[in-house]
């Protein structure tokens, strides 16, 4: 199911934005400063360099599809998360799918122990970065000690000359249990509310996207706290369903990777984008085709084994249509 607001025409008025949790994706060298051992070819997953470049260019196969049924046209803007560092957003933006596509992209460092960030690329014909910055994540264990989890990216930029304040988020993990990590995703959403107020000091009716994987579902406490701010829409609660999500865990399907967009994104107003439409980009090709886990994300590793698919994630997208 697509949940659209204006009926979908091929159209060059027509633009993807999305985000796509690519699992992990690391170069074979071993950085001293992360936990990356694993992500090496002697560390126990054997990753190859024949197998890192298999999976850049699955993951710029996909990437190129996004959205293009209607738009013909990659995402002009697509958050990424379990990046390494720049050299993979670089090898994977020059990777034989996306490399006659002119992708700049935004990135940091951020604290993360694996070494694990989130990035933008966006078509530089489309978008222009004005200005853009890590923010700190703050949260603690309860001994005191300081969980260093990713950065959110913020980048404020110029979408076909519209401004536009875009997020990039990979909040802390289930690992430890949801109701025992809960608390740490509340405080990301606070984090960004903050973030927002100081930007609506300064800027009338602020276009935001609010995109990544969240760790929770659109009905969390968190996501609904991020809702509280009366800024945003999120147009994927209407896309969860048992058959249906953005990724699979114990046969159960779950939206923990989102796109929220301000109200003023809904209005028709000449020389602004319009939410048209949103929508899970689970193309067959993307999925296990055989055995118990049918249709769901065909991914890298299953635990220690190497099975060679894209990633655990499918890709979420919205598509805005400009009103020239």
């Amino acid at each position: 199911m697509i949940f659209s607001f204006f009926k979908k025409k091929k159209g060059k008025n027509i633009f993807t934005v999305g985000f796509y949790n690519l699992e992990n994706l690391f170069d074979t060298n071993d950085d001293p400063n992360t936990l990356d051992d694993d992500f090496t070819p002697t560390g126990f997953k054997k990753w190859s360099m024949k197998r890192y470049k298999r999976k850049l260019y699955k993951l710029a196969k996909t990437i190129s599809e996004i959205g293009d049924e209607s738009t013909k046209n990659p995402p002009v803007i697509l958050g990424i998360a379990e990046v390494e560092n720049e050299k993979v957003i670089e090898d994977l933006i020059s990777a034989e799918p996306l490399r006659d596509i002119d992708y700049g992209y935004v990135h940091y460092d951020s604290p993360d122990e694996r070494g694990i960030d989130t990035a933008l690329i966006y078509q530089k014909s489309n978008f222009e970065v004005l200005y853009s910055e890590p923010i700190t994540l703050m949260i603690f264990e309860k001994d005191g000690r300081r969980d260093t989890t990713r950065d959110i990216l913020y980048v404020k930029g110029k979408l076909n000359n519209e401004e536009v304040h875009v997020f990039v988020n990979h909040w802390p993990s289930r690992r430890d249990g949801q109701d025992e990590t809960s608390s740490k995703r509340v405080k990301a959403a606070e984090t960004i509310k903050e973030y927002m107020a100081k930007i609506d000091a300064t800027v009338e009716s602020p276009n935001y996207i609010v995109m990544g994987d969240f760790n929770d579902g659109p009905d969390s406490e968190s996501i609904k706290s991020l809702m509280e701010c009366d800024h945003l829409y999120n147009p994927m609660e209407k896309l969860l369903s048992p058959e249906r999500g953005s990724a699979n865990y114990k046969q159960t399907w779950m939206l923990f990777d989102q796109i929220m967009v301000s109200h003023n994104l809904l209005n028709y107003e000449k020389g602004t984008h319009s939410f048209a439409h949103a929508n899970i980009f689970d193309e067959a090709f993307l999925t296990e085709f055989k055995g118990k886990f049918k249709g769901t994300p065909y991914r890298t590793y299953a635990g220690r084994k190497y099975i060679g698919g894209y990633s655990d994630h499918f890709p979420v997208y919205i598509q805005l249509k400009y009103n020239g």
